[in-house]
């Protein structure tokens, strides 16, 4: 499994999409990217991953930093049941990152396609999205439509939801 911030840059360059990169310190929380000070040079994502009350399906939701998630009606929405938060162990199994690292580039990792991933609409009129490269000593900035291609490229299903 990918776990390195610099394939996710290698396959960026790959695929040529512009992006601009941000070395930090570990971040653990949406606070502790807040003080940080990079909302300037984009939208900042907070992304969940979620499982069902079984444990058989696995979720991976990002949004803008600043949006409430209520667990009940998002998994009455996604069809997902009763929702709550995957454990450490499921997200090195699914995504191979580490809590605080949360990120639609861990979809690289996912080649079976066990994680359901759903994205806020309103992130597609953001004009760059920050977000993790596999670690949280990091973030990215890219636009939306670039996300896209790199999830369309390493064959990762979007879906669109309200929240």
């Amino acid at each position: 499994m990918t776990q390195d911030k610099q394939a996710i840059y290698d396959e960026l360059d790959k695929l040529k999409i512009q992006y601009e990169a941000v070395d930090h310190k570990p971040v653990y929380t949406m606070e502790d990217m807040d003080e940080l000070g990079l909302p300037q040079k984009g939208t900042l994502c907070k992304n969940l991953f979620l499982r069902d009350s079984k444990g058989k399906r696995h979720f991976l939701i990002t949004c803008d930093e600043n949006k409430t998630v209520d667990l009940k009606s998002l998994g009455k929405k996604i069809g997902g049941g009763n929702l709550s938060f995957a454990s450490e162990e499921r997200l090195e199994k699914y995504l191979g990152l580490t809590q605080g690292s949360v990120t639609p580039f861990g979809l690289i990792n996912d080649t079976n396609h066990s994680v359901e991933f759903f994205i806020d609409k309103d992130l597609t009129k953001a004009k760059r999205l920050g977000i993790h490269p596999l670690t949280n000593t990091a973030t990215v900035f890219i636009t939306y439509k670039d996300l896209e291609k790199f999830l369309w490229a390493v064959d990762a299903d979007v879906m669109k939801i309200a929240l």
